[in-house]
């Protein structure tokens, strides 16, 4: 009895644009470089995954490295921001609110935050008379 289904695929020869890089000259696609790095793959990682050296990577593609790296990073704001302002996670806030407004939850020493000085003068002045001399002043 013979099997049915689907005939194994056989490979055949196309073509894609990219750089030739390594010495089997082979072809890495600069757009995909950078979704990996975009995707947080390191340059081991996407050197690993072409089949050249890191280095080659890293000499040939820095730049499309270095944008991939800053859209992930885009991309962690943006989600970090709408877990903090559209689902209200106070932990994000509270780390954003660390990060990019420079707040503390510890107290800065300083003139803004020392305690009023004490002043003991013979010029006390008692509550009832002060409101006294507003009531006189009124009239």
């Amino acid at each position: 009895m013979k099997k049915t289904g689907p005939k194994p695929k056989e490979l055949t020869e196309g073509s894609i644009l990219g750089l030739p890089v390594g010495r089997n000259k082979k072809i890495v696609p600069p757009d995909q470089v950078q979704e990996l790095a975009a995707l947080g793959c390191s340059n081991c990682d996407i050197a690993n995954f072409y089949g050249v050296t890191e280095q080659t990577i890293r000499y040939n593609f820095s730049e499309y490295i270095i944008k991939g790296k800053e859209e992930l990073k885009i991309t962690l704001r943006r989600a970090m921001m709408k877990n903090a302002v559209v689902n209200m996670n106070a932990a994000v806030q509270i780390f954003l609110a660390k990060n990019i407004l420079g707040m503390s939850s510890e107290p800065i020493d300083g003139e803004a935050n020392a305690p009023l000085p004490w002043n003991e003068s013979d010029n006390t002045v008692e509550i009832e008379e002060y409101s006294e001399e507003i009531e006189h002043e009124e009239d």
